[in-house]
């Protein structure tokens, strides 16, 4: 038993309450284990991940894990760590990105055995009956007592009453589901801890043991991924591009990445040199998004494009429609090499860019009579081809 508490306490940040957890495994069942994720973009990415890895433990130790798609939640939008109300987005839009998440999560769990859960199917059908029942477990001072709320308060930031909802209903679902134990990130604390009041407060004698797990920082290195702060990884990104961003991080960075995204023995990781190591994390990750041949392919292209500055091979293309006049810049933008035209400069200022391997001094007129290899920063390649 102390083994398999140990494996399970691997990376995480806090369990509540440890003691109430050791019962729990004690039971001669299956528990549910719950993880929710809002469908508010299409990809999910590694920092998901951490907690998803999480659930796989659960689900290799023969528990019940519940992977749940909050197509109701999605609606207002997570508040935990916003500075400011989230934009609401369409039915549209949620039923657009659920479309992928099961393919994504089946990369990790297992899907024979993984029970996944829409949270439209009850919050659907509460009712403004069963609304007031639930609200009435909580009061305003108590949301205003949770950090980010109370932050927003008194820079007199708009609080939306629906946000207070969000909180609420992510702790029915935990009733719902008859949960027993709950997974999020650090930020999610207030919102799991309230599950455990709700669930008590609905007749639940043992209500959800809550584990939280560290968040993941993005390719920055500063904020938490996401895909608002453009600095994720997604479980959808082409090998090439995730393993290019993966070695982009800091070597403090990387060994956090080792810890909550393998099982590696960090001693042995720390025994190797830096890069190397990062080489293999990569390589690990692609594989475990792609298939090992890909995994292989990716890490030979990166030692034959960094190690020895060579060229990618199979580099897309992109096709010019017409012949008019263009700066670099502005072919740096449109073939989606870069996100602005400024930011296109900026390669150029900092001599990042390259047209078959040759330097580009200035933003001067791109000649189109030809193909060329034209290559932004380190991993940014696209062979341009007149149509």
């Amino acid at each position: 038993m102390n083994d398999v508490f140990e494996k399970i306490k691997r990376g995480t940040s806090e369990i509540i309450s440890i003691e109430e957890f050791k019962k729990k495994l004690f039971l001669e069942r299956k528990l549910r284990i719950k993880f929710g994720v809002d469908p508010t973009v299409s990809d999910l990415h590694l920092g998901h991940t951490v907690v998803i890895n999480k659930l796989k433990t659960f689900q290799d130790l023969g528990h019940q894990v519940i992977f749940l798609i909050g197509d109701f939640t999605a609606r207002i939008g997570d508040p935990s760590g916003r500075s400011e109300t989230r934009p609401i987005i369409t039915e549209e839009q949620i039923q657009n990105n659920i479309k992928t998440y099961t393919d994504q999560v089946f990369k990790i769990l297992n899907k024979e055995k993984t029970e996944i859960a829409y949270n439209n199917s009850w919050l659907g059908t509460l009712g403004v009956n069963g609304l007031f029942n639930l609200v009435a477990k909580s009061t305003v001072s108590q949301m205003l007592a949770r950090d980010d709320f109370e932050k927003r308060y008194k820079e007199d930031r708009s609080i939306s009453v629906t946000e207070f909802l969000y909180p609420l209903l992510q702790a029915y679902d935990s009733v719902v589901l008859k949960a027993d134990v709950e997974l999020g990130g650090t930020d999610q604390k207030f919102n799991l801890l309230l599950g455990r009041q709700i669930q008590r407060d609905y007749g639940i004698k043992e209500p959800q043991v809550v584990i939280t797990m560290p968040l993941l920082e993005g390719i920055d290195g500063v904020r938490k991924m996401s895909k608002s702060y453009n600095n994720y990884i997604a479980l959808n990104d082409t090998p090439r591009n995730m393993f290019g961003k993966i070695m982009s991080i800091s070597d403090k960075l990387m060994y956090k990445y080792y810890n909550l995204l393998t099982q590696d023995d960090l001693n042995l990781v720390k025994a190797m040199h830096p890069k190397e190591a990062k080489i293999v994390l990569a390589g690990k990750i692609v594989e475990k998004y792609h298939g090992k041949e890909v995994g292989l392919k990716e890490k030979k292209e990166f030692n034959k494009v960094f190690a020895k500055k060579g060229t990618p091979e199979n580099i897309e293309k992109y096709l010019i429609c017409n012949m008019t006049l263009s700066k670099v810049s502005e072919l740096l933008f449109k073939s989606g090499m870069v996100s602005s035209k400024n930011e296109a400069r900026r390669f150029i200022e900092q001599g990042g860019v390259k047209i078959n391997s040759q330097k580009v001094e200035r933003d001067l007129i791109v000649d189109f009579s030809k193909p060329f290899i034209l290559q932004a920063g380190k991993r940014r390649f696209k062979k341009i081809v007149k149509k």
